[in-house]
This record gives C-alpha cells, sequence and structure tokens, in this order.
C-alpha cells in the first residue's frame, strides 16, 4: 500500500509499526494558526531525530503543534520525499542485535522551500507564537568566507542587496528576523542543531555581521542590530547533538516493503543527498541544549530522546567531549583508514583489530587524559558505547567515504584541541602523543587516491582538497624516495591542525609515519601493525 495519510489508519494495523498517538490533521491545523517551531535542513537526522522529539511530546499530549521544515540548499528532498508522501516519515531504528524498530513520524506537519515559499516562511516568523528556529544546514552553512578568510562570492552580493534577495542562508535568517523585527520583535531563539563546536555562537556571528553590513548600508536600522543583540529578544543557545544516520540502507528498504509499503526506493538527488521515504539510524542519541529560549519552548527534556536541557558550561564540556575525544576523532581515524584499507563500512573498519587498537590508543590512552567531564555523561562510558555498541552495529550502514568528507574542516578541532592540551599541561608531554600523528600520515596517504593494494580509489570531497594534492604533487606511490618534504608547508597550518605541527616537534614523525606508508602494496598495514604494537 501507499505510504500516505489517506492509508494510515491500514498502515497503523501493521503490528511492526508504531503509529502517532494524535490527530495529525488537527496537529497541523494547530500548528498553522500559531506556529512555534520552524527548522531550515531537511535532511535525515532531522528526520530521524529532531521530528522524534516532538513526536514524543505530542504522543504525550505536551504539545498540540508540530515542526514546519524549510529547505534552502537541495530542495528536490522536498519534492521527492516530502510532498508525495504527506510530509511522513518512516523512523526505523537498527539495534546492534538485528531488531528494526519501525515508527511514524507524523510531527513534521509542513515542508516548503525557500525558493518558492518564502512568503509563507515569513508569515510563519511573524507569527508572536513562534518559539524557536532551528538549524541542521552542516557546518558549512554558517561560513560566510573561504578558507583564505575573503567573503564567498555570494555573501558579498548580499551586502550589496535589498535583504529581500538575500541568497546565502544566513543571510536569508537575517532578514527573516529583521522582517520579526517590524512585525513586532517579539521574542524567539535561534538554536543551532549542527555537528559543530559553538554552533550558537557561530549563527550569532554570521547574523550579526550581515546585519552591520546591512546597517551600513541602510538597509536595516540600528534598533535591529540592538534587538538580535539583545538575548531577551534573540537568543543563540549553543547545542550539541549526536545521532548516527548513515544513508538509506537497501536492506531496511527491502524490510519496509516486506511489511506491504510500496515506492520505499532510495533517492539519490542531483546534489548528491541520499535521502528516501524512510530514514534508518542508531539507537543511541544524544541532544545537550543550552536553556535559553526567551519566547518558551516545548518541554524537550520529558521527551525521552535523549535531551539534555542545561547551561552553557555543561553543553561546552559535553561537546568538547564527544567532538575532541570520544566519538569524531575516532570516526575520523576509522574514515581514511578504512579508506585505505577498502573497509565497506564503518562497523567493518571498527572490527578490524588493526583499526579498533588504533581508535582506542587514541581515545583512552591519548584524549581521555585531558577531557573534563560534564557530569550528566561519563566520558568513558561514552568511549566504550561508541566502539562497542555504536560503531559495531552491523546493521548501521555508515560508510567511511561519508565520515571521510571535508576532513581538512575537521581535524583542528577533533585532535588540535588535545594537542593543546597537551601543551597546557604541566604533566603532560607533547611527544608522548604518538596515534594521533599516525591519523594525520593516513589521512595524507588517503589524499593520493590509491589504496594499500596499490589501485586507484575515490576522495570524498573536501574544500581543501585541490590545494592538498597540489602540495603532495611529485609523491609517488611505491617510491618513498619521492617525497622531498612536500608536506612541510601543509603541516605548519594552524588552520587546518589548530596548531602549527613543526613548531610543537610533530611534524616530522607525521613525515615518518607517512613515508612508510610509500613503499609499497600493504605498507599501510604493516605501518599500522609495526607502531600498533
Amino acid at each position: 500500500m501507499k505510504f500516505s495519510l489517506e492509508n494510515l489508519k491500514e498502515i497503523e494495523n501493521i503490528k511492526d509499526i508504531k503509529a502517532p498517538m494524535y490527530d495529525i490533521k488537527e496537529v497541523k491545523e494547530n500548528t498553522m494558526k500559531a506556529p512555534k517551531w520552524l527548522h531550515f535542513g531537511a535532511g535525515n537526522i532531522f528526520r530521524a531525530y529532531v521530528g522524534k522529539m516532538q513526536q514524543n511530546l505530542l504522543n504525550k499530549g505536551l504539545e498540540n503543534t508540530g515542526i514546519i521544515v524549510a529547505e534552502s540548499f537541495d530542495t528536490e528532498i522536498i519534492d521527492k520525499v516530502y510532498k508525495p508522501y504527506d510530509n511522513l516519515t518512516l523512523s526505523v531504528r537498527l539495534s546492534k542485535d538485528g531488531e528494526f524498530s519501525t515508527e511514524i513520524i507524523g510531527s513534521i506537519v509542513e515542508s516548503l522551500k525557500v525558493s518558492t515559499d518564502m512568503e509563507k516562511i515569513e508569515e510563519i516568523v511573524k507569527a508572536p507564537s513562534l518559539q524557536m528556529i532551528s538549524f541542521t544546514i552542516t557546518e558549512k552553512g554558517y561560513n560566510l568566507k573561504t578558507p583564505d578568510k575573503k567573503y564567498m562570492g555570494v555573501i558579498e552580493e548580499d551586502f550589496k542587496n535589498n535583504p529581500s534577495e538575500a541568497k546565502h542562508v544566513m543571510s536569508i535568517v537575517t532578514n527573516l528576523l529583521n522582517i520579526r523585527f517590524k512585525n513586532g520583535a517579539t521574542p524567539v531563539a535561534i538554536v543551532s542543531m549542527d555537528n559543530c563546536a559553538g554552533n550558537g555562537d557561530r549563527i550569532k556571528a554570521a547574523v550579526q555581521d550581515i546585519a552591520n553590513h546591512w546597517l551600513e548600508n541602510g538597509f536595516v536600522t540600528k534598533e535591529f542590530v540592538e534587538y538580535i543583540s539583545d538575548e531577551t529578544k534573540v537568543s543563540f543557545p549553543v547545542s550539541m547533538i549526536d545521532k548516527i544516520t548513515p544513508r538509506p540502507a537497501e536492506v531496511v528498504k527491502e524490510h519496509l516493503e516486506k511489511l506491504g509499503l510500496e515506492d520505499m526506493d532510495i533517492v539519490i538527488t542531483d546534489k548528491k543527498s541520499y535521502t528516501g521515504p524512510f530514514v534508518n539510524s542508531e539507537e543511541a542519541e544524544y541532544f545537550v541544549v543550552e536553556d535559553k529560549f526567551p519566547n518558551g519552548r516545548p518541554a524537550l527534556e520529558k521527551s525521552e530522546a535523549g535531551v539534555y536541557m542545561t547551561d552553557r558550561d555543561t553543553v561546552e564540556k559535553t561537546e568538547r567531549m564527544k567532538v575532541t575525544t570520544c566519538l569524531n576523532p575516532l570516526h575520523t581515524a576509522l574514515a581514511v583508514y578504512g579508506c585505505l584499507l577498502n573497509e565497506k563500512s564503518i562497523f567493518d573498519a571498527v572490527s578490524n583489530p588493526l583499526l579498533n587498537k588504533l581508535i582506542k590508543n587514541i581515545g583512552y590512552g591519548e584524549a581521555l587524559k585531558v577531557v573534563e567531564s560534564p557530569k550528566i555523561l561519563d566520558p568513558k562510558a561514552f568511549i566504550d558505547e561508541v566502539i562497542d555498541v555504536r560503531f559495531a552495529n552491523p546493521y548501521i550502514p555508515d560508510q567511511p567515504e561519508r565520515i571521510a568528507t571535508d576532513t581538512s574542516q575537521k581535524v583542528g578541532i577533533r585532535y588540535g584541541e588535545t594537542l593543546k592540551a597537551y601543551l597546557a599541561s604541566d604533566e603532560l608531554k607533547i611527544s608522548d602523543i604518538k596515534y594521533i600523528p599516525l591519523v594525520y600520515a593516513g589521512w595524507f596517504r588517503y589524499l593520493l587516491g590509491i589504496d594499500d593494494n596499490g589501485n586507484k580509489r575515490s576522495i570524498s570531497p573536501d574544500p581543501m582538497l585541490e590545494m592538498l594534492q597540489e602540495k603532495l604533487k611529485g609523491i609517488e606511490f611505491g617510491k618513498p624516495e619521492t617525497y622531498k618534504s612536500q608536506l612541510k608547508e601543509v603541516l605548519r597550518n594552524k588552520m587546518i591542525f589548530g596548531v602549527d605541527l613543526e613548531e610543537i616537534g610533530m611534524s616530522e614523525l607525521v613525515e615518518k609515519y607517512f613515508v612508510e606508508m610509500l613503499v609499497g602494496k600493504g605498507a599501510v598495514k604493516n605501518t599500522l601493525e609495526k607502531y600498533l604494537k
């Protein structure tokens, strides 16, 4: 049968599918009359996790409105996986023991495209009832500047043009805030749910930068700039989100079809978003957010979806724990070496004894020593769950290639913060760190585009890929003698690593590992074996 509101009663009778415990049509009517939550970014983590937070509150009768989602980047998602299914999503949680838990998410009641539905979005933003505008647009969505610190062309245009013509998502949001200001200046929270450090601060900085340029050009008033700078009016809480939501899996598609559902095809958009009418995800989920909502908020802490409403200091400690120690650095290590060793999934990579030992040495041996516990979560227990349960889940079809995307934008935080902590310590020595440099070397080896068998392989997208490969020119697989210190300049780049690796005495070790991985077939595996004894 078709997955739609029309067939919902029939679908609810399928015993292995959990249905919403509320009237979706009534919730939509309530939402459109008095919207409380607008979200930008219609991707998989939004449907699998953010949608579930509100779903749980609706099921408990703690909320009577849903979420409106707007998409600014890949609007094909709206056309192909939202509208055809009446904005419903099938959420499939995959446990390590192979159990599939399937639920219909009905809390997302409307989907809009920024390119064609701006008038509707503006009306939503004008509503005094609106409590928050949230985001899952990836870290790149907050950047106004290129890696060389110059404003992007689109931002330069936005500065000069009328705000109503804004193109960059941060400019669009700034314009929407100006519209809200001019229609009552009621409070609202601007909430990043993206996986990046200081996410709320990054939105705030971008919005204020754009607003100040518009003020100079006479497009907005001084009072508007004061409005977005007053946290009793517009807040920008920081948050930490953690839930693995990989690309839709064929095994999940087959599972749903066996339950009797039609048109469960996986969709690959022209912009290479992998999506579908269903989202598959792991069971573990954490959302820790600064409790700073000047116009009220949903009772998210009662959603039983791993949500912690807390203070800024706790959020920052939790985020540092995850991003610099307990998950992200381990993920990146598995990704680059998983690609080199042709592991098909993160599960396969963590099942490789060498890579398993590598991430344990990094997590427990090097990074854990400098992490301050946020108290609400225990760092060691978090690593235990990541390695033994989350990465070790064979039913999460996450690929090393996906995690290896944009590595140049990640290593500075994922490893650089640990290096800085060692440098600042009176007790720890930077020279004791041996395994983080091994990841750096593996990353450079991966950037050659040749696997450990000597065969060509793809390299995941990265904004600095062209520059990095230019630096690697002249280095040949199987000929370690072709290394003529080509990496020296890159290893000094603080923008990439967070520190100057030559200055702190780590660059020679990275180069040593890298050269050993050039020897020939199996050199990557041999290097790992040598240093992981």
